[in-house]
């Protein structure tokens, strides 16, 4: 049974969604779950569900919280006993298989970074981010907002990471791999994107060349590459969108609507809509590249998307994907010998 250590102290509405959420998981999935943070909330909370001694779920504590405000460089050295640290401790010494936070990202991240340390070849850890398409199997993004600033062979790092993970995870065969840019043509694009390209051809991927914002929706390609910046800014948007959508959406719908039964199917679409673009079903995005699972949660994750979070975090660890990156760089020979040593 993997173990999966959960942050139930980050999320903005810790600890019901993370307690739930966790309760969720080990009620459908084959995990165990340490809840970590203030005990005698924790405790609560899990009172508050009735009787939960007879599922895997265990807690961990932790005297601190890093919080949305805190500064997360800051709060990663002052608070060592905060609920990210101490998930990422019983990963690094075996006492879980993964950790889920969906609290302070930045603190997550470099947590996680620092705590685990990084794959052999991997500059630098990248989020993977899914997005839903029209032919139902998810697009990944990465980076999704880890690194702001890129190298050409940190994009190729990353190409190789969101490949493997979408043939592990997404059971994809021969992902198609992209680069996103301003135009399909190869001469289109910023210094960044053109200096990536040659090496993307050197890759043991199927790569397809540039891919533009439309095609992270519309499912002809499988992974999509770019700089952490740009990958934040795809990801925010998208979310806005897709909430303004759905509210405009149901608006249209409470004014046409006529009769029960169109009231009923309208209904029907309208709930298998929100569900196809709803980030809970997927639970968290992925941060590739460090020797360990740590998945990082949206900050409003509700008890639906810790569950996924902790399906992700099991998936991940029972698919091997860390060992498979390491073997995968090791035998691509694009990377200086100081990668992953920082």
């Amino acid at each position: 049974m993997v173990t999966i250590a959960v942050d139930a102290m980050g999320g903005d509405h810790a600890p019901k969604s993370e307690v739930e959420g966790a309760l969720k998981a080990v009620k459908s999935l084959d995990v165990q779950v340490i809840l970590v943070g203030r005990e005698d909330v924790i405790r609560r909370e899990l009172d508050s569900h009735g009787s939960w001694a007879e599922y895997p779920i265990k807690i961990q504590h932790a005297s601190e919280v890093i919080t949305m405000d805190d500064n997360a460089a800051k709060a990663m050295r002052t608070k060592k006993d905060s609920s990210i640290r101490v998930c990422a401790r019983l990963v690094k010494d075996g006492s879980a298989q993964g950790m889920v936070s969906a609290g302070n990202t930045g603190a997550a991240m470099a947590t996680s970074k620092m705590v685990l340390g990084v794959v052999p070849g991997v500059d630098r850890p990248a989020l993977a981010t899914p997005f839903p398409t029209v032919k139902g199997k998810p697009t990944l993004l990465i980076d999704a907002g880890a690194n702001v600033d890129c190298s050409a062979e940190m994009l190729a790092q990353f190409a190789i990471m969101g490949e493997i993970y979408s043939r592990v995870i997404f059971k994809t065969d021969k992902p198609r791999v992209g680069i996103l840019s301003i135009g399909e043509e190869e001469h289109k694009g910023n210094d960044l994107t053109k200096a990536a390209t040659p090496l993307f051809k050197l890759l043991p991927i199927n790569f397809v060349g540039n891919v533009e914002g439309r095609n992270i929706f519309d499912g002809s390609v499988d992974v999509v590459v770019c700089d952490g910046f740009v990958g934040n800014v795809v990801l925010k948007v998208s979310e806005g969108l897709s909430e303004a959508i759905r509210h405009m959406l149901q608006d249209s719908l409470r004014a046409t609507i006529t009769g029960k039964i169109g009231a009923v199917f309208s209904r029907s679409a309208f709930l298998d809509f929100k569900k196809r673009t709803d980030y809970s079903e997927y639970g968290g995005a992925p941060l590739l590249g460090v020797k360990g699972v740590s998945i990082i949660g949206h900050g409003r994750s509700n008890a639906n998307a810790i569950k996924n979070a902790i399906r992700v975090a099991a998936e991940f660890a029972e698919g091997q994907v860390n060992r498979r990156i390491a073997e995968e760089l090791a035998r691509t020979q694009l990377f200086s010998e100081t990668a992953g040593t920082e």
